[in-house]
């Protein structure tokens, strides 16, 4: 009887794994399309400022109340790390010539979609120079069992991608190759933004 118990409990553990698993990517592919507007503006509004100067944004603690900019220059990085409202920080975004007021709703409009990290990286495709923009996200909602420490990875593309039968993101048209992004999969949300679940915020 207690063998048959034992059985029953390991059993029902695995079955919650599998369904949390499922459901976890089901919100995963949902995120995107709940947030449209607003990923779309943050991604735009970074895009834009990063042209400007470029710098990344990162929010070190569970409430978002401290954030790390990376200021890059061309021979320099100068990460500060601030808490959420204080003089200094919009003291040091105008010490880098930046313009202060869209910085922080910027950094406000992460808060709200709670965006942990934005960055502008590069990529090669037949060894040509490309960007793309890539957002990690720590939903509030994400409370269902074996999923706490994963986070929702977004890519903005400049240019439309190439994806296989299954959705995932290829190296490009001609090698038929899974692209992996820091050994995450991605998968196809539109030609231009992809997503993964990862352990991983960068």
């Amino acid at each position: 009887m207690r063998n048959n118990i034992i059985r029953m409990g390991l059993f029902v553990l695995i079955a919650l794994a599998f369904s949390s698993c499922a459901s976890t990517k089901k919100l995963a592919a949902n995120y995107y399309y709940e947030h449209e507007q607003a990923l779309n503006d943050l991604e735009q509004s970074y895009k834009t400022l990063y042209k400007q100067r470029p710098f990344s944004v990162e929010f070190t603690d569970r409430n978002l109340d401290y954030v790390s900019i990376t200021f890059i220059t061309d021979t320099l990085k100068y990460i500060y790390e601030f808490e959420w409202g204080e003089k200094r920080m919009t003291d040091s975004i105008r010490k880098y010539k930046m313009d202060t007021a869209k910085i922080v709703t910027l950094l406000r409009k992460m808060r709200d979609i709670h965006c942990v990290w934005i960055n502008n990286l590069d990529y090669y495709v037949e060894g040509q120079k490309r960007n793309m923009i890539f957002l990690s996200m720590k939903p509030v909602l994400w409370k269902l069992p074996f999923t706490d420490k994963k986070y929702y990875i977004l890519t903005f593309f400049n240019q439309p991608q190439y994806f296989d039968s299954e959705g995932r993101l290829l190296v490009n048209r001609r090698q038929r190759k899974i692209r992996r992004i820091n050994d995450d999969i991605f998968r196809r949300i539109n030609d231009r933004v992809c997503y993964a679940v990862s352990e991983r915020f960068r």
